[in-house]
């Protein structure tokens, strides 16, 4: 379907959609702003009111060199052990130029674990390094499914390397997750926020 623009002098003057365009939105549910923080954890609001949830990483900053952001998903008890089955691969480049790749990397991934999952690998912590990312998780609340996630993300890296990576998988468990924990693999989380979406 065709937007007419003769009357607009450009797409910024578009003020509403046609009425026989239709779809969902995105809706910010919680933010969390990290200060030396062991973990974040987002325990309440994800539910069966959206689809999918989209966790998104804004400089998140370890207090620790050369260590792993990782993810683990709560599914109705009290602990983040969710059986997970998932893939890792990343393409990387130094700063020198002098070094770069794209491969899969097997000692990241997981086959029916209930460890985190890691998520950026070796963040480091100059004062200029930090890691961002998008995490997208569907379908939490089904009790019928696995509920898979995916993520995309990139890393300063220790050595100054810039590292794009990706992960995806899925929760092999019936019961519906219920909450979502972030955290270093060794220390804190010197800074950083992370933001909770709803998606419809």
């Amino acid at each position: 379907m065709a937007i007419n623009l003769a009357n607009n002098s450009s797409l910024a003057n578009i003020t509403a959609l046609p009425s026989s365009i239709s779809g969902g939105g995105i809706t910010l549910i919680s933010e969390q702003t990290a200060s030396g923080s062991a973990t974040i954890s987002f325990t309440s609001g994800i539910d069966s009111t959206y689809d999918s949830y989209v966790f998104k990483f804004y400089d998140i900053h370890p207090a620790t060199d050369s260590v792993h952001f990782q993810v683990n998903f709560r599914d109705g008890g009290s602990a983040y052990d969710a059986v997970k089955t998932t893939t890792y691969f990343r393409a990387y480049n130094d700063e020198a130029d002098s070094a770069a790749a794209l491969g899969y990397d097997t000692s990241v991934d997981l086959a029916q674990s209930t460890g985190a999952q890691i998520l950026n690998q070796t963040v480091g912590n100059d004062n200029d390094q930090c890691c961002v990312g998008t995490l997208h998780l569907y379908n939490p609340s089904s009790t019928t499914f696995v509920k898979h996630f995916i993520f995309r993300g990139n890393r300063a890296q220790a050595a100054n390397y810039t590292v794009d990576d990706y992960v995806a998988g899925y929760c092999n468990v019936t019961a519906a997750i219920d909450g979502v924990q972030f955290k270093m693999a060794s220390g804190n989380i010197d800074s950083g926020t992370i933001k909770m979406y709803g998606v419809s």
